[in-house]
C-alpha cells in the first residue's frame, strides 16, 4: 500500500459524513447558493452575470457529487435541483 491509499483511507469518514450533511442539507444549502448569487449579482449591477451563474451551478453540481444525488454508473452528471429557480440576471 502506499501513501496514496493510506491518504484515502484515513479520508474516507469525511468523506462519508461531508456527504450525510449534503444529503440532509442539500435543500438549503441549494437556496444559500442561489441567495449569494443574486446578492453579488445586485451588487456588481449585473456586470458578471454569466460568471455568477456558471459558477453557482458548478457549485450545485459539486454539492450534488456530494450527496451522491447522481444516477449510479453515469460517471457524475449534472443534475440541478429540479425545485430551486434559475439564478437571477
Amino acid at each position: 500500500m502506499g501513501l496514496l491509499d493510506n491518504f484515502k483511507a484515513k479520508l474516507s469518514p469525511a468523506k462519508d459524513k461531508v456527504s450525510g450533511l449534503a444529503q440532509q442539507h442539500g435543500d438549503r444549502i441549494t437556496q444559500g447558493l442561489d441567495k449569494a448569487a443574486k446578492v453579488v449579482d445586485e451588487k456588481t449591477k449585473g456586470k458578471y452575470s454569466d460568471r455568477i451563474q456558471t459558477g453557482t451551478g458548478k457549485a450545485r453540481d459539486a454539492m450534488d457529487k456530494l450527496a451522491h444525488k447522481d444516477d449510479p454508473g453515469t460517471g457524475g452528471g449534472t443534475t440541478a435541483a429540479p425545485d430551486s429557480p434559475p439564478p437571477a440576471s
